[in-house]
C-alpha cells in the first residue's frame, strides 16, 4: 500500500460489530501510511430498525466503504448499493458463548450440553443482527427450546456484551470477535458444529463513494497481511486472496 493522489482524501466507513475490534486496531496504520483520514460509523449487518447499515444507507447517510457479514452484504448488492467487483472478504468468525468474568464456565461442548446450559441460564443475550437471527430462527428451534429459553435481543453486540458484564444475563451468544477482549466478560468457546454459523466479514465500496480510489486503497489494506495479527487476536481467521462472490 502506497500513498497516491488520494493522499488528502477523507473516507467514511460504516462497520458492523463482527469486524469492528480488529478494524479499530489497524485503521490508524492505514491513516499514517496514506494520509487518508477515516471517519467510522456503526451499523448492524442485518435486522430491523434504524441502526442497520441498509437503513442508514437508504436514509442517504454518506458512506464510502461498508464492512459487514456476507449475509448483509448480499442484500446491499441486490439493492444496487455496492460497486460491482469491489467486495473483499476479510475474516471468518464462528459463533461462540461468553460468561461474566470470574463465573463458572458452563459446558457447551455438545448439542445436549449447550441445550442444558441455555435452559439453566437466567437470561441469554445476543445481538439482533446476522448471528442473533440465526440463533433465534435456526439454533433454538433445532434444540427444541424456542419459546422456552429466556433470551433478550439487543440491537448491537456491544450492548449484549455490556448486559452480560453488568450481570443482567448469564450467557451471551454471538460471533467470537464480539466476545473477546471485552472488559467484564470471558469467552467460553465456539458453539457445536451442528448449530454453528461461521460468518465471513467483507469490505465493499458503495456506489455513492466520493473517492473510489481511496476506498479501494482501504479495502486492499484490510484484506492484506498487515491485518492478520489483529484479526487472529480477535478469534477470527483471515481470508486471503479471495474476492467476495
Amino acid at each position: 500500500m502506497t500513498a497516491t493522489s488520494t493522499t488528502a482524501a477523507e473516507l467514511t466507513v460504516m462497520i458492523s460489530g463482527g469486524f469492528a475490534l480488529a478494524y479499530q486496531e489497524v485503521v490508524p496504520a492505514f491513516e499514517r501510511a496514506t494520509g487518508i483520514a477515516v471517519t467510522t460509523l456503526s451499523g448492524a449487518s442485518q435486522g430491523t430498525g434504524p441502526k442497520t447499515i441498509r437503513a442508514q444507507l437508504d436514509r442517504g447517510t454518506h458512506v464510502d466503504v461498508v464492512i459487514l457479514s456476507n449475509e448483509g452484504l448480499h442484500a446491499l448488492v441486490e439493492a444496487g448499493l455496492i460497486v460491482e467487483g469491489s467486495p473483499v472478504e476479510l475474516a471468518t468468525a464462528p459463533l461462540a458463548a461468553a460468561v461474566r468474568a470470574g463465573t463458572r464456565r458452563p459446558d457447551i461442548g455438545s448439542v445436549e450440553a449447550l441445550t442444558r446450559t441455555l435452559l439453566e441460564a437466567r437470561l441469554v443475550v445476543m445481538p439482533g443482527s446476522t448471528s442473533g437471527l440465526f440463533i433465534l430462527n435456526e439454533v433454538l428451534p433445532r434444540l427444541g427450546i424456542a419459546g422456552t429459553v429466556r433470551s433478550k435481543v439487543f440491537p448491537r453486540g456491544t450492548e449484549s456484551a455490556a448486559a452480560l458484564a453488568a450481570g443482567e444475563a448469564d450467557i451471551a451468544l454471538g460471533p467470537i470477535s464480539e466476545l473477546v477482549n471485552i472488559a467484564g466478560i470471558e469467552p467460553v468457546g465456539p458453539l457445536p458444529d451442528a448449530v454453528q454459523l461461521v460468518q465471513t466479514f467483507t469490505a465493499a465500496i458503495t456506489r455513492s463513494s466520493r473517492d473510489p480510489e481511496a476506498a479501494a486503497l482501504l479495502t486492499g489494506f484490510l484484506g492484506s497481511d498487515q491485518t492478520t495479527a489483529a484479526i487472529q487476536a480477535m478469534g477470527m481467521e483471515p481470508v486471503r486472496d479471495r474476492a467476495a462472490p
